[in-house]
């Protein structure tokens, strides 16, 4: 029996042990490792018999794996890429979301939900994985293509936009209640519009902070360490950079700790030590991104399937589906071609990290119920298991020349 006084080494102990075991067997049978992963979650989550790991502890671990994934994107990504597809990715972005969370708005409704509930849930259906993105463009060779920066930039702003609804999601629970009798003064008031606003500010005050000082100190430091001559000091600093800058960013600035440690290596991509500062990051950041997915499948209640497939179905529906429309719709209208549409249209048919984090706080806060949260959590691993698959199916239809015509 695993020593319960011990938390954080058995979490990895089960969490790489289980992720291997189930890996490799996924891996032998021909299909992504990642589904391999999320059942190593389950059957160490609450919801299997035998030991019960430390869902908390996994999901901080977790979040180290996103840290540093973020941050290995940014390395690639260049402040020039961001501009190149913001055309796209901001209207495109925030467009996808809205189609989305009336989807998921609608459906709640015909169930017979409150509308604040309807509205949450809508929107935790909406927004994609950053972890499941980037796996799967790095899978497929496509994260420095026109197509891996579109669906990058697309989701930054996907980030940006849960990071202020965040805010709102509190008075949501007043208005809830209102909806069952209470007074709306309750929800309108000057606190929220403060509240907004404090909340843009500091999401503008950090992204320029990070063009001021961070694309000059950021490099600077990491040469500096580097002239010491020292392998070890370096990737000290680089892990350091990562870690303190998206700390920072989500405790000084309210963002996420992923988009922090974005602009810190986006930032750093711009000096010559960024293909050394990636491969020095490799390692860890594979490792903990694995955790990620063991902590989705931690989360998962299986009875759900069982207890209302139609909801389920209809739940994975709108994300596969209705997002995918949605987003292949929006790139063809911006006169892409089609299998760039195609391509963008599968990286978003999916949801995970922030999805979670609506569905919790929506639970905690009384607006969703535990039906709600649950069918969010089962879309979320249906979306991630079936994601692989729908890459390997649009593969042979993806130009590979496309990024130098482009």
């Amino acid at each position: 029996m695993l020593d319960s006084h011990i938390p954080l080494i058995t979490i990895l102990v089960s969490g790489f042990g289980l992720a291997f075991l189930f890996g490799y067997v996924a891996y032998r049978l021909r299909i992504s490792p990642i589904v391999g992963y999320l059942l190593a979650g389950v059957a160490i989550g609450p919801s299997t018999p035998g030991y019960t790991a430390n869902y908390a502890l996994a999901s901080e671990l977790a979040e180290i794996g996103v840290i540093l994934l973020m941050f290995g994107v940014g390395l690639h990504f260049s402040v020039k890429d961001l501009q190149s597809v913001k055309k796209i990715a901001i209207p495109g972005a925030i467009v996808q979301m809205v189609i989305a969370t009336l989807l998921g708005t609608a459906f709640s409704c015909l169930l017979g939900w409150p509308l604040v509930a309807g509205f949450v849930f809508g929107l935790a259906l909406s927004v994609a994985s950053t972890v499941v993105l980037l796996r799967a463009l790095e899978e497929w060779n496509l994260l420095k293509t026109i197509y891996g920066r579109i669906a990058v930039g697309w989701l930054i702003v996907e980030d940006l936009a849960v990071v202020i609804i965040l805010v709102f999601i509190p008075p949501m629970a007043a208005l809830s209640s209102y909806e069952t009798g209470a007074s709306p003064s309750s929800y309108f008031n000057h606190e929220i519009a403060m509240a907004f606003l404090i909340t843009l500010l500091k999401a503008a005050s950090f992204i320029v902070l990070m063009l001021i000082f961070g694309q000059r100190y950021i490099p600077r430091l990491l040469h500096g360490v580097a002239r010491k001559g020292s392998n070890e000091l370096f990737r000290l600093a680089v892990l350091s950079v990562a870690l303190v800058v998206a700390f920072a960013a989500a405790k000084l600035f309210g963002v996420s700790f992923a988009l922090g440690a974005f602009f810190a290596g986006m930032f750093l991509g711009e000096s010559t030590l960024s293909h050394r500062a990636a491969q020095e990051t490799l390692p860890l950041r594979d490792a903990f991104a694995v955790l990620f997915f063991v902590s989705v499948g931690m989360l998962l209640r299986p009875d759900i399937l069982v207890e209302h497939p139609f909801l389920v179905l209809i739940t994975a529906l709108i994300i596969i589906l209705g997002k995918s429309i949605a987003a292949f719709v929006i790139v063809i209208l911006f006169r892409y071609p089609f299998y760039t549409a195609l391509t963008i249209s599968v990286s978003l048919a999916q949801i995970g990290e922030f999805s979670f984090i609506l569905a919790e706080l929506g639970y905690k806060l009384g607006i969703l119920s535990q039906q709600a949260k649950d069918l969010i959590l089962v879309g979320a691993f249906i979306s991630i298991v079936v994601n692989p698959f729908l890459f390997k199916m649009v593969n042979p239809f993806i130009p590979r020349k496309m990024d130098r015509q482009s």
